[in-house]
């Protein structure tokens, strides 16, 4: 039976070292770490995230400043925002919720965040640091995945290491950050042949492509350790991954669950990022 790798109790841990960390950083500079948020529409997903991030930032001590957009508001709009943003000494992170409105292009808005303020990881800056093996920001829910294995112990150095989705969100810079810790890694994908004899080498398989409890048990080996970071419903209404959890679970040796894995520690992270970058902008630490 594999043993199941608690985001929520990870997340929990960490958000007590960040609420230690920001009280230290108000005593010793009178500085509060800020995050802004800005949202281009009403997707009810992004709406719920922007909320729980508020609510994660009350709880730290940290400040949350929030701005919502229309679906109408122009690229030059946003952007003229971001800018001010950019300059704005009490806002140490800047996160804009995607995805955009058809209208906007994603990667100009991204470019438009200071790399100092990017606390998405997304910035090509951050992005190029993070290959270098010299990251600032770094990607949240790849971050969370490594915090979540080395929070149980899983050595990463010398495993195979295998992705299952290539998005500059999860996929890409997951592979980069398993291979800045000396694993092996492969990039596979939902258009990859024969990806069963590529899932079934993987020590560490880190699955992120949308598609409802794809990973069967004979897609992996015996005490592969999985992780899960598909958030999608299946045909009854639930909640479910990308891995087939009731399938795998007595052959995997640990798995992270959905919902409870990977998901909490996005937000967890996304403030972690955020507090650093205040210490970086306030102490140049």
């Amino acid at each position: 039976m594999s043993k199941i790798m608690d985001g929520k109790k990870v997340s929990q841990d960490i958000k007590e070292w960040i609420i230690r960390r920001t009280q230290e950083l108000k005593d010793r500079a009178g500085v509060v770490p800020g995050l802004a948020s800005i949202l281009v529409g009403d997707d009810p997903a992004s709406e719920i995230y922007v909320r729980n991030k508020r609510r994660a930032c009350g709880r730290c001590g940290m400040l949350s400043e929030e701005y919502n957009l229309p679906e109408e508001t122009s690229e030059q709009e946003l952007l003229s925002l971001i800018e001010r943003l950019n300059s704005d000494e009490k806002i140490h992170g800047i996160l804009v919720q995607l995805p955009l409105p058809v209208h906007m292009n994603p990667a100009k808005v991204i470019r438009t965040v200071s790399p100092d303020k990017d606390v998405d990881g997304f910035h090509p800056e951050n992005i190029g640091k993070l290959f270098q093996e010299n990251p600032s920001a770094i990607s949240c829910t790849p971050y969370g995945i490594e915090k979540i294995l080395d929070y149980h112990g899983i050595e990463i150095l010398g495993k195979h290491v295998v992705v299952v989705g290539k998005s500059n969100i999860v996929g890409k810079p997951a592979a980069a950050l398993m291979l800045n810790r000396d694993a092996t890694v492969t990039i596979a994908h939902i258009e990859t042949r024969n990806l069963s004899s590529i899932t079934t080498m993987a020590d560490i398989l880190i699955v992120a492509i949308g598609d409802p409890q794809f990973i069967k048990k004979e897609m992996i080996k015996d005490g592969a350790v999985l992780i899960d970071v598909g958030i999608n419903r299946n045909e009854s209404g639930k909640i479910v991954g990308d891995i087939d959890f009731e399938d795998v679970k007595e052959k995997a040796s640990y798995i992270t669950p959905v919902p409870g894995g990977v998901g909490p520690m996005t937000i967890t992270m996304l403030l972690w990022n955020t507090l650093e970058a205040a210490e970086i902008f306030v102490l140049g630490e």
